[in-house]
């Protein structure tokens, strides 16, 4: 019995060893079930803050979502505070105000930008502070200052990509576009992605190859990842469709980018444009409003007073273009330069004279080709038609880099070659620029439709008279 009782003790102490080892089994395989899952190193990454979102951004120069860049420039002051001698974090500060002037039109952000840019040179001098001098004066159209920091750049870090693109846009703005081009070429060979592509499409609209462009603006938007980056590809998408006439198309990828990133407020300027062509005129006012509330830039208020102006409201248009003058005096207190957009308007609605004087000495200080066309208008305007056509034929000529197909730069060159009685090109180029773009101003078009009108249909070519080889005789 005993025996018997021991054998039954010992089988079911087996049995419960048994079923603890497997119970231990099973929750050890449970916890190895588990715990890959509950590990941290497997779980999906949190995202960024807010100011490390924009720190990406504005380091690889590409826009920045404006409340990333409040917490960044929030994050950056709080730091140097505590930290003066951070050369970096300097330069990343003068960097997000230059974006934030830039997104805002605020140009008083761009005396705090040149302070932190210079306190990050002085402590130790960089590229990346190089780079934020040179944007800050790409924002300022300072474009000769630009292309000289961005130089002192390349010199310092040749292998620098985000070098490159303000190098373009520096040498864009003073119409040397075979060194744009030089530098596109730089910047293709030592990266690729989203950012090279918008800045490819930029240097192929200004060449004239919109097709070309249309495709890399559009590979740009659908590779951007970031909302504020895809949104602004998504406007120079809707921008270029809208140079060439196509308002539907322009109206989708603008608001489109506005639905992406609802600070995007060159795609609500680019939203009214397309409605007021589409006729939706009450939308379009609104549009430019809520742009003009967020961004009161220069251009916006031009565009909304002749928009005003065109539907006979002219005190409304008014109120607008003081807003104009307002606003560039405000860039000029932040050093910003508003000269192009302020002659603009003193050709069509103010003293050409006027006009023609800070036209002259913008060209002097940056020959570009809307400074060019700018300054012909304005020469035409004032009754100087001569040298006038001089300038016109600068901003339309391809061999001089004038081959950005233009509406209004077309209308301007017919309009100045009508007046000199060349009738011939006159009729081709105002039949181009409705060609180009049908809608490209409220004001202007109807004119050009009926400068056409009283040109009139192209002569037919004379028959030419015959020599009779034989006879010698017609």
């Amino acid at each position: 019995m005993e025996n018997q009782d021991e054998a039954s003790h010992e089988g079911r102490a087996g049995r419960r060893a048994l079923i603890a080892a497997l119970t231990g089994c099973l929750v050890l395989g449970g916890t190895l079930m588990v715990l890959p899952w509950q590990s941290p190193a497997t779980r999906a990454p949190a995202p960024p803050a807010a100011g490390a979102q924009a720190l990406t951004a504005v380091s690889a120069g590409v826009p920045a979502a404006l409340p990333d860049l409040a917490a960044l420039i929030g994050e950056r002051e709080t730091h140097l505070r505590r930290n003066p001698r951070d050369a970096e974090s300097w330069a990343v500060l003068g960097a997000a105000y230059v974006e934030q002037g830039r997104r805002t039109a605020e140009a008083a952000y761009y005396p705090k930008a040149d302070r932190a840019l210079r306190t990050s040179l002085k402590v130790e001098k960089s590229a990346a502070a190089l780079d934020g001098m040179a944007a800050l004066a790409n924002a300022r159209r300072d474009f000769r200052a630009a292309r000289t920091w961005a130089e002192a750049a390349q010199k310092l870090d040749a292998k620098r990509w985000t070098t490159y693109p303000l190098l373009i846009d520096a040498c864009t703005g003073l119409g040397d576009w075979k060194a744009a081009g030089r530098a596109l070429e730089r910047l293709q060979k030592l990266r690729s992605g989203p950012d090279v592509l918008a800045r490819a499409g930029a240097v192929y609209r200004d060449r004239g190859w919109r097709e070309d462009a249309m495709a890399q603006l559009s590979d740009a938007a659908a590779g951007a990842q970031a909302p504020a980056e895809r949104a602004a590809y998504l406007e120079r998408v809707g921008q270029l469709a809208w140079e060439r006439g196509e308002r539907e198309v322009a109206l989708r990828n603008f608001q489109e980018a506005v639905r992406t990133d609802p600070d995007q407020r060159a795609a609500q300027a680019g939203q009214a444009r397309a409605l007021a062509a589409l006729g939706r005129t009450s939308e379009a006012l609104s549009a430019y409003q809520v742009a003009l509330t967020h961004q009161p830039d220069p251009q916006y208020a031009l565009e909304l007073g002749e928009l005003y102006e065109s539907l006979g409201l002219r005190q409304a248009a008014q109120v607008q273009y003081d807003l104009l003058r307002a606003r560039v005096r405000g860039a000029a207190a932040g050093g910003a330069d508003q000269e192009l957009v302020l002659g603009v308007f003193e050709a069509d609605h103010g003293d050409p004279t006027s006009a023609v004087g800070r036209l002259r000495a913008e060209w002097r200080r940056q020959p570009g080709i809307a400074v060019a066309d700018a300054l012909g208008w304005a020469l035409h305007r004032a009754g100087e038609d001569e040298e006038a056509l001089r300038y016109a034929v600068r901003a339309t000529d391809k061999v001089h880099g004038g081959g950005v197909r233009s509406a209004l730069y077309a209308y301007h060159r017919g309009m100045i070659e009508r007046e000199l009685e060349k009738f011939a090109p006159a009729r081709r180029h105002l039949q181009e620029a409705l060609r180009i773009n049908p809608y490209f101003s409220p004001l202007q078009v109807p004119v050009a439709r009926e400068a056409l009108t009283a040109l009139g249909s192209e002569p037919p070519v004379e028959d030419v008279p015959v020599m009779d080889a034989k006879a010698g005789k017609r």
